[in-house]
């Protein structure tokens, strides 16, 4: 029998998930799943780096997302197609513009009128009410589910390890709503189980010695291995089997998408291709005059063969659109890094590095070796970019453009003060241990030199969690 796992919690969602989605991955393929979703809650963020993991381990990724609900059960989602996964974005797009920044507000209405192409599983309540039942509720919201997903619709199976699991198969099995089998994954080994409590500290503004019920109870939130979950649930093969059923409907492949780019960047019924090459050599009269020299001309017909080839034109009209905009308006921007490397970019005005002053290499710049767009970097005025960025929303519409979240990662003090009030050192203690830090590098961390130094107690444990967590939180910044 193969087991794949569908509910598998990652640190994309944030201080909840105590593994990056590559560790969950090659985990994964370390324990012989031939595949493994992932379903952080209310975002689609650590998906790529999952599906990059999986191709490079050989596994199959299943795109997902735990859509926690305003008012309804929490439901694990997964499209089934391209079409499915556009919903899906559309979906989270609507609950993260009606909430402040990071909260997503959904409600069923929403899911529903977004639900076609999907695979759904309904998350019970964790504990049964002391008639070893769930909740007329929880009840009531499963009916509305089934009516409205059909046969889209199943229900999460886990194991909680509260004394009465067997009671709770039981009380699921009873729903009328199938069953299929999930472990509720936050951390792709056991020995992660205290950095989850940690983060769980620094989410519910606790620390280690008062969190109580806010903790897991356990370290069984782990990715097992396939034998072990048949042990686990060998009453319920059925649910089991339906973990693969669920897998082999979802075909959809971040690989099927592909860029999509504006029409509104050509003029005059002009085709993408034909709008760079006018703009190009209008471009570069302009700038030499009529007659051009040998090595400008040489170089626009080789680049503009060459993006052709690639169908990156309408990459360069996108660029050249909001540069030529800034200009008209008398907005300082200059393009800069590897871009400085195309005279075609030079003749649209992107860059200023004069193509007959130097020789220029255009393979630095873009590649056939890379399958995607080259990257061009544009520096705008800092006291005018929020002009350009309102042309871009006026043009194109606030519901095709958006400003794209930066990845960076919490540094050595914050990470350190975090989890030491985690867990519960005093303020002096904090003070001191951030005191010591003032390089960005991980040699400080090292055992030497700390190995005779007793401060307080709980601070060897706040050295050891300090840089998984450090690693753990590299999208704080977003």
């Amino acid at each position: 029998m193969q087991y794949i796992e569908l509910q598998v919690t990652s640190n994309f969602s944030f201080l909840r998930g105590a593994s990056h989605p590559h560790e969950l991955v090659e985990q994964a393929a370390v324990l012989g799943y031939t595949a493994i979703a992932l379903t952080d809650r209310n975002s689609l963020a650590g998906v790529v780096r999952a599906h990059v993991a999986a191709q490079k381990n050989g596994i199959r990724f299943i795109t997902g997302c735990r859509l926690d609900l305003m008012d309804g059960p929490s439901l694990l989602v997964y499209p089934t197609n391209l079409a499915a996964y556009s919903r899906l974005c559309r979906l989270l797009s609507s609950g993260n513009l009606r909430a402040e920044k990071g909260e997503c507000h959904l409600y069923k209405k929403d899911v529903y009128e977004h639900a076609e192409g999907m695979k759904i599983i309904a998350i019970p309540p964790s504990k049964l009410n002391a008639h070893f039942t769930f909740e007329p509720e929880f009840k009531q919201a499963l009916r509305e589910y089934r009516n409205i997903f059909g046969d889209q619709l199943y229900l999460a199976a886990t194991r909680y390890y509260q004394g009465d699991d067997n009671k709770y198969l039981y009380a699921l099995s009873l729903l009328e709503v199938p069953m299929v089998i999930t472990n509720d994954v936050h951390y792709h080994c056991s020995e992660r189980r205290e950095l989850q409590d940690i983060l769980t500290c620094v989410r519910e503004k606790c620390t280690i010695y008062n969190a109580g019920y806010r903790l897991h109870p356990n370290a069984e939130r782990y990715l097992k291995p396939i034998p072990e979950m048949e042990r686990l649930f060998r009453l319920y093969q059925q649910a089991l089997e339906r973990t693969t059923e669920i897998a082999d409907a979802c075909t959809f492949s971040l690989d099927e998408l592909k860029y999509e780019y504006p029409e509104e960047i050509t003029s005059e019924g002009r085709t993408p291709q034909e709008e760079l090459t006018y703009q190009v050599w209008k471009g570069a009269h302009r700038h030499f005059g009529k007659e051009l020299p040998t090595k400008v001309a040489q170089a626009i017909e080789y680049e503009l063969k060459f993006i052709e080839g690639m169908n990156y034109a309408s990459y360069f009209l996108t660029v050249y659109d909001i540069v030529r905009f800034a200009r008209e308006q008398g907005i300082l921007c200059q393009g800069r890094g590897s871009a400085a490397n195309s005279t075609a970019c030079f003749c649209l005005g992107i860059t200023s590095v004069d193509p007959t002053q130097i020789d220029l290499l255009f393979e630095r710049f873009i590649s056939s070796a890379r399958n995607e767009p080259p990257d061009i970097d544009v520096d705008f005025e800092h006291e005018r970019r929020e002009e350009v960025i309102q042309y871009i929303y006026h043009k194109y519409g606030r519901d095709r453009a958006a400003i794209v979240a930066t990845v960076t990662q919490q540094h050595q003090k914050g990470a350190l003060r975090d989890v030491a009030k985690a867990m519960g050192l005093s303020v002096d203690a904090i003070n001191r241990l951030s005191g010591s830090i003032w390089q960005y590098t991980d040699e400080w961390f090292e055992e030497k030199g700390y190995q005779n130094k007793v401060w307080t107690r709980g601070i060897s444990t706040c050295i050891k969690y300090w840089t998984s967590l450090r690693s753990l939180w590299d999208f704080r910044g977003s």
